[in-house]
């Protein structure tokens, strides 16, 4: 065993992987065209390998997508993936039409009509603090659908037209993405707490037919009321011929809030009436490579790219995910805990395909407590339940253990994704939080594939660390870090470097909107190495087990005297060791005049704990012990805020410019844009130091 890399420890393994339907599948395939894959990664190496073909075609057929039309062709392999090749041509198919209805399949492992029948469940909502819960069967949502779908029609919306939102993840904003989608228009959303200047850095790029908003949000024990906010985005849009107005959903249904003094805004009661009672869903099946939504990427320091996705490579890609990698039944019951601004949103979305139910949970998941929230898991009988590493560190840090407090016998996986989970979390996940039966699953991947990198998978063990492997196929390399341009050179495993993918996949983007040169999306993927998509993050693959080792953004790698490691490295200690830090940021600083790069690492303390001089050299002193002498921060000062996007992931970039000295324009995705002012003195970080030492000289330390 290698010492530099040792096996980590094993965690939670399949009880009977045969059972699984990615076994079956492997094991079809083998019929089917003579092979004799019996593990993950051969069955991984071939759905990226010569025959990569086979792999589609054979996953198109389990997928029981609902279609019509042929292929002649899968796709051009000798095509470069930054041509964007078209996958299964000649096919059309709805997206909305895949999530509402199904079809009966020979196949044991896909759909069947039953799961759909009108009686049953297909959405549950629940409220913050879990004050209200509703439920919304398959018939009833069809007819919801075909009613504002008519609606729609009736006022103009047509195929290729933009419809956004901004709202709360509800029954409402579900209904109006499968209405939208089922025209053969395109969805866009963000959530309700985006500020009007993130909102409209999305909606003036794309120009909607109308925008869908919320007329009041709940968050965090708050009801806010948007109107406000509704007169703002009238206002922003007035220059866009394309927009026709407002609808306003009423939040506390019943209860729609007064639209005087709002321009070009109408209840979506008075929208409605459009449709003049017409129920009868009619879904547009639309060419694979059709786009049906909008994602956004983070913007953190600009204007935020319009990334388009196709309706095939969505669907391919998520029943991909869904029947072999998640495990995903009729029987399922989703929790996914986001905001409609993020990606994951589309995984309350897409496990319907499968017939599974959705809970749609609106609001903070610590109001009124943690435990309120996970009561959820317990009432609901949930079987797969996504969160975020931040949630989880949470309920560490609070000594709130899950499997003590709540019948967790539903439960059957935990999805974490949005941010690196730490070793700690692993074991802490298994050896104190969560039943040792519950697959936990960590992913990678998001908004520029609508799916994953790295994934789960049930043929495998879970060890701890990172993701348990890539995702069937997408081929996933990894690059030297150090070559800047030109072609690519693959690292050994083990090894870190730059997250690549060297084949063209169904689920790439179409396009930028906007981006009529496709100048941006050339710059975004494939600017540094020819033919090759690099994703901006810096991983490894373990030698032994194959897991991949997220250790943070490439863009945001610290390489300190040339030694290239992740934030994440740092993070992990300050995690596990030090309960009194509420959070942490680190970045690189190296300035112009700079001939070495600096890592700056700034502590969040909680409530009523003191920032001092012993604490720094405690942490110092266990960087060094847990990492190296090469991994301690020069410099450790005291933040009382840290950036992150709306969706609560921690913002490294913008900090890092700006300690190095760049001017940048925030995004209004950041959802604290302010806490950015308090960086800019560290550009001149020797003039702080030496207030620093002046004021303790005088007994008044302010950092």
């Amino acid at each position: 065993m290698s010492t530099d890399h040792p096996k980590p420890r094993k965690l939670w393994q399949h009880p009977d992987a045969r059972s699984t339907k990615m076994w079956k599948f492997m094991q079809n395939a083998n019929r089917k065209r003579g092979l004799n894959m019996q593990t993950f990664r051969e069955l991984y190496d071939w759905s990226v390998g010569e025959q990569r073909t086979d792999f589609w075609d054979d996953m198109w057929h389990a997928s029981g997508l609902i279609h019509d039309g042929n292929y002649t062709e899968i796709v051009d392999q000798a095509a470069p993936m930054e041509s964007i090749p078209r996958w299964f041509d000649g096919t059309h198919l709805n997206f909305a039409e895949n999530i509402l209805y199904s079809v009966s399949s020979s196949d044991a492992s896909v759909r069947t009509t039953e799961h759909k029948e009108d009686s049953k469940i297909a959405l549950t909502e629940i409220r913050e603090g879990n004050t209200e819960v509703r439920h919304l069967a398959w018939g009833e949502l069809r007819r919801r659908v075909g009613l504002l779908a008519n609606a729609l029609r009736g006022r103009g919306v047509k195929k290729g037209d933009r419809v956004a939102v901004v709202a709360s993840t509800s029954f409402d904003t579900f209904i109006i993405f499968m209405a939208i989608v089922s025209l053969g228009g395109i969805f866009s959303s963000s959530s309700a707490d985006m500020g009007t200047k993130g909102i409209l850095e999305r909606t003036l790029q794309i120009k909607p037919a109308y925008i869908f908003v919320d007329d009041w949000a709940f968050y965090n024990g708050n009801t806010v009321d948007l109107r406000p906010k509704i007169k703002e985005i009238v206002d922003g849009m007035k220059a866009v011929p394309e927009f026709k107005g407002v609808v306003t959903q009423p939040r506390f249904p019943g209860k729609p809030a007064d639209l005087g003094g709002l321009p070009r805004t109408v209840t979506l009661d008075d929208f409605l009436k459009a449709a003049h009672g017409n129920e009868a869903l009619l879904c547009e099946r639309v060419a694979f490579r059709d786009p049906f939504l909008i994602v956004y990427s983070s913007g953190t320091t600009g204007v935020p790219k319009c990334i388009v996705h196709s309706t095939g490579g969505a669907l391919i890609s998520a029943t991909k995910e869904s029947i072999l990698h998640k495990e995903m039944k009729p029987d399922s019951v989703v929790l996914q805990y986001t905001t409609t601004g993020w990606i994951m949103y589309m995984v309350s979305v897409q496990c319907c395909l499968l017939g599974s139910r959705s809970i749609l949970y609106d609001g903070s998941p610590f109001q009124p407590s943690p435990q309120a929230f996970l009561s959820i898991l317990q009432e609901q009988r949930v079987t797969d339940f996504g969160t975020s590493p931040r949630f989880l560190h949470e309920l560490q840090k609070r000594d709130i253990i899950p499997r003590d407090l709540h019948d967790l016998s539903a439960l059957r996986s935990v999805c974490s994704t949005g941010m690196i989970l730490t070793e700690a979390q692993f074991e802490w996940f298994y050896d104190t939080g969560f039943p040792s039966a519950v697959h936990l699953r960590n992913i990678s991947g998001g908004t520029d594939l609508a799916g994953s990198f790295g994934a789960e998978n049930p043929l495998e063990p879970v060890y701890v660390g990172g993701c348990q492997g890539p995702c069937l196929g997408t081929k996933l390399e990894v690059y030297d870090s150090l070559i800047e341009s030109g072609p690519g050179k693959a690292v050994p495993h083990g090894e870190p470097g730059e997250l690549v993918a060297t084949a063209s996949f169904p689920n790439q983007p179409v396009f930028f909107w906007g981006d009529d040169s496709g100048e941006r999306y050339q710059n975004a993927y494939y600017a540094r190495f020819q033919h090759v998509w690099t994703h901006g993050d810096f991983i490894q693959i373990h030698p032994m087990t194959g897991q991949i080792l997220f250790l943070g953004r490439a863009d945001g790698v610290l390489n300190p005297s040339g030694v290239r490691f992740g934030s994440s490295d740092i993070y992990s200690v300050i995690e596990t060791h030090f309960p009194e830090i509420a959070d942490s940021i680190c970045v690189g600083q190296r300035r112009p005049q700079d001939n070495d790069e600096s890592v700056m690492l700034f502590l969040k303390m909680d409530v009523g704990v003191d920032f001092t001089e012993k604490l720094v050299e405690k942490v110092k002193t266990k960087i060094s012990e847990e990492r190296s002498r090469r991994h301690v921060p020069r410099y450790v000062f005291q933040t009382w805020d840290i950036p992150t996007t709306v969706n609560l992931k921690k913002v490294e970039l913008p900090v890092k410019q700006i300690v190095s000295g760049r001017t940048i324009k925030a995004s209004g995705t950041l959802a604290n844009p302010g806490s950015l002012k308090y960086y800019e003195q560290f550009a001149q970080v020797e003039e702080v130091l030496r207030k620093m030492r002046k004021e303790k000289t005088q007994g008044k330390s302010k950092l």
